[in-house]
């Protein structure tokens, strides 16, 4: 029992010697974080202010200090990760806005650059990115969770294709929908005009779009993969276009002038007349097109961000010095305000008539002189005031308030009391006794500043400042009423500054020197003696007021890329949404090279077989994988032609495209029983060695005959090996042509091969050949993109 008394003895005493300390080091810790702000070293001081509050979490000054400079220590922070940014380290500008919203996770302009530089690293990285996924539709909905929304024309593929045609408008529409495998639906007031285009490297969808301006005509998607062409009149647009009913919910605007201003902006812009906004949620209701509300909604994305917002530290610093000197004497007949004076008092008369006497004092006449007596006289002599004094007052003032506001908002900062003014008086007569009413108004006395910032796109931050420091200087009476007189200094200007730059704002002083002398003349002018005969004051106040400002932005207006794009919107009169295609491929056109089909040993020529030179009707060339077979529609009819003229030298179209194997002519046109031949060409192959092809063709419509090397891959006159193989009942054909053993590759252009088919039934059917994979000497692999060509056999 004595050693467990004895060990809590041990305990208590130990802890009684260890407090003191504890609060001792809370105290050293305050004090350096207090060193440490004062030379603006913000992360410094917060790191101490968090020591000290941690150890003293009930001390308010620890806390608060600790909150104060958690603020500015994140802003220092960001500071500095945006100048590592603009020094183009994104790592390490990304670790300082890290830190930032750590210190203070409240921050959001240190999230704002967390997410702003996250995506430029990604966008280092990785160029392109992935489009966003869909929206899930919620569930609990039950009916409304089916309602579909705008049809969208489905992926087609956006491999670039050369296109020559002059034939009218629908067998164009016709043509490029079995191409790209889609429906095509015409209006019954549809009226077909003759067009001729010419298009090199463009995607499917953007020659829907080229065809649709040259032939005045628009289309809208009926289903996944239909469309339906109407001409392009407003009253077609108005029977055919589709409407959508969308609700946008804003976040950042919330009065009803606001989204006023928003509908109003929508409704010029877009020429939409339905648009609702409702204030009580906050939402603005549309119907239009799908272009159209597409367009309000990168309109709305656009303008419905958070305002900038700034805090501005003001640091207060008033300082008042005032020294006063008073030496000398002042005596009564120096000019005091009490002189000395003698006053004579009546003379009294004694009566005789009985034991009483009795004076009386009346005004002194010439006959009193007589009577006066030494008590007749009273002399009053005031007193003497001797100075020798001296003082000396140094006040010092600091505040450092914080304002915080928002872009293009007025803050004010008030700091003092409210003094009244008298402003007049009324009186009614309406009683027997008159009332007398004093109207009173407030006027604000002490430090007023109003503050409206505006935030620029590179930080700056531009105020508008008035400060006023004003003070009670005395009271006059106006009328029986005292009436404060109030001093003022006032300052009205604006500036710009950048963030975390600190601005003095002086000018604000006063200075007084006043020296006065009281005392006999010509005597209190002498050095020494005017001392002893009259009395000196002097007295000098030096007043001045600092205000130092230094910004600081919580929030910048989130702009990016998408937001300043310029959008293509249409015309004048008709508003429309032109999407990006994705070429697979740059828009460069692959290399077609004139050919003649050759005519196989022991098969003649038929009347329209084809020829070397081209007619001019139409011709089509496509470079791309093979598309799924068309759906039946009418096909296009086009004059024979043998081959088409050449888009582009063979060396750019290796150098964009890569290996390209195409069908020479893209299209055929023949009649039942005729025997036609097309070439397939190489472009782009680089230290070509061996090429395996396999094509696709339609067995019910045309029948194979033979394959012949057309001498691309022997052109240096080495003997090239050609196998084929032909499957007649799928239509299928593999064909491999190969260098001899222990030659060098070689980089061919133009025809490879030549393809003899009989045209066999009336139809319409493709050649396709699908994408190969040629090989080099080494055996490495060289990926060439396929291609299909039309076959019209009437």
């Amino acid at each position: 029992m004595k050693r467990f008394q004895r060990g809590c003895l041990v305990l208590l005493i130990f802890l009684l010697a260890t407090l003191p300390a504890i609060g001792d080091e809370a105290k050293s810790l305050y004090s350096k974080g207090r060193k440490a702000e004062d030379r603006q070293q913000y992360e410094e001081a917060y790191k101490f202010y968090k020591q000290a509050y941690d150890l003293h979490p009930e001390d308010i000054a620890y806390r608060s200090s600790f909150e104060r400079t958690k603020f500015l220590a994140a802003a220092s922070h960001v500071h500095r990760g945006q100048l590592l940014r603009d020094e183009g380290k994104l790592e390490e500008a990304l670790k300082e806005f890290q830190l930032a919203a750590m210190t203070d996770p409240s921050s959001s302009i240190a999230q704002q650059e967390i997410r702003r530089t996250k995506t430029m690293i990604e966008k280092a990285k990785q160029p392109t990115t992935a489009p966003p996924a869909a929206r899930a539709p919620q569930e609990g909905l039950g009916d409304l969770a089916n309602i579909a929304g705008p049809v969208q024309l489905a992926p087609i593929s956006q491999t670039p294709l050369t296109l020559k045609l002059a034939e009218d408008s629908k067998t164009i529409y016709e043509t490029i929908g079995k191409l790209a495998g889609i429906n095509v639906l015409f209006d019954p007031d549809y009226t077909p005009r003759r067009i001729r285009i010419e298009l090199n490297g463009v995607s499917l969808e953007q020659a829907l779009q080229v065809v649709a301006l040259q032939s005045r005509t628009f289309w809208r998607a009926v289903t996944p993969n239909t469309i339906y062409i109407a001409q392009d009149t407003q009253q077609k647009r108005n029977e055919v276009e589709q409407q959508v009913l969308r609700t946008f919910y804003l976040s950042n605007f919330s009065t009803v002038s606001e989204l006023q201003d928003v509908a109003n902006l929508v409704r010029t812009i877009l020429r939409v007349e339905r648009v609702q906004q409702f204030p009580a949620q906050n939402a603005i209701v549309m119907r239009g097109t799908p272009d159209q509300v597409a367009l309000a909604e990168l309109l709305i994305n656009n303008l419905d961000k958070s305002k900038s917002e700034v805090v501005v530290d003001v640091v207060l610093m008033q300082v008042n010095k005032t020294k006063l000197t008073q030496l000398g004497i002042l005596y009564p007949f120096q000019g005091g305000t009490t002189n000395p004076s003698v006053t004579i008092k009546g003379v009294s008369n004694t009566g005789s008539t009985d034991s009483s006497s009795s004076s009386s004092t009346t005004n002194t006449t010439l006959n009193d002189l007589a009577n006066l007596t030494a008590r007749s006289f009273v002399v009053n002599i005031p007193t003497s005031n001797v100075a020798f004094l001296m003082s000396d007052s140094n006040t010092k003032i600091i505040q450092r308030p914080q304002m915080r506001s928002v872009d293009g908002q007025k803050a004010t900062l008030k700091i003092g009391q409210r003094v009244p003014i008298a402003l007049g008086t009324s009186s009614s007569t309406l009683t027997a006794t008159a009332l007398t009413q004093t109207q009173f108004q407030y006027q604000d006395v002490g430090v007023n500043l109003e503050m409206t910032p505006h935030i620029h796109a590179n930080g700056e931050v531009s105020l508008k400042l008035s400060i006023e420091v004003s003070a009670i200087d005395s009271y006059q009476d106006i009328a029986g009423i005292k009436e404060p007189v109030i001093g003022q200094r006032k300052i009205e200007q604006e500036m710009r500054m950048r963030d975390g730059e600190v601005n003095l704002i002086g000018g604000m002083m006063e200075l007084d020197d006043v020296q006065s002398m009281a005392g006999l003349p010509w005597i209190s002018q002498v050095p020494v003696l005017k001392y002893l005969f009259g009395q000196g004051q002097k007295q000098k106040t030096d007043s001045s007021t600092v205000f130092a400002l230094m910004p600081h932005l919580v929030r910048r207006l989130d702009v990016d890329d998408l937001n300043i794009k310029p959008v293509e919107i249409g015309t004048q009169n008709v508003i429309e949404v032109r999407r990006v295609s994705k070429m697979s491929a740059p828009v460069t056109p692959p290399t077609t090279v004139p050919s003649a089909a050759p005519t196989p040993s022991g098969v003649s020529s038929p009347q329209g077989a084809p020829r070397s030179e081209a007619t001019g009707a139409g011709a089509a060339t496509v470079a791309s994988a093979p598309v799924p077979a068309p759906v039946s529609a009418a096909a296009a009819s086009a004059a024979p032609a043998a081959a088409p003229t050449a888009t582009a030298p063979a060396s750019k179209a290796s150098n964009t495209l890569g290996a390209v194997l195409s069908v020479d002519p893209p299209m055929v046109n023949q009649p039942t029983g005729a025997t036609f031949a097309v070439n397939v060409v190489l472009n782009g192959g680089k230290n070509v060695f061996s090429v395996p092809v396999q094509i696709q063709y339609d067995p019910k419509v045309m029948q194979f005959v033979t394959v012949s090397n057309a001498g691309a891959l022997s052109s240096d006159g080495a003997a090239v090996a050609l196998v084929h193989r032909n499957d007649a009942d799928r239509g299928l054909l593999q064909v491999s042509l190969m260098r001899p053993p222990g030659s060098n590759g070689i980089n061919p252009a133009g025809p490879l091969f030549t393809l003899t088919f009989v045209a066999k039934a009336a139809g319409h059917g493709t050649i396709s050949v699908g994408n190969s994979t040629l090989r080099d000497p080494n055996m490495a692999s060289i990926e060439a993109v396929g291609s299909q060509a039309i076959v019209n056999i009437r």
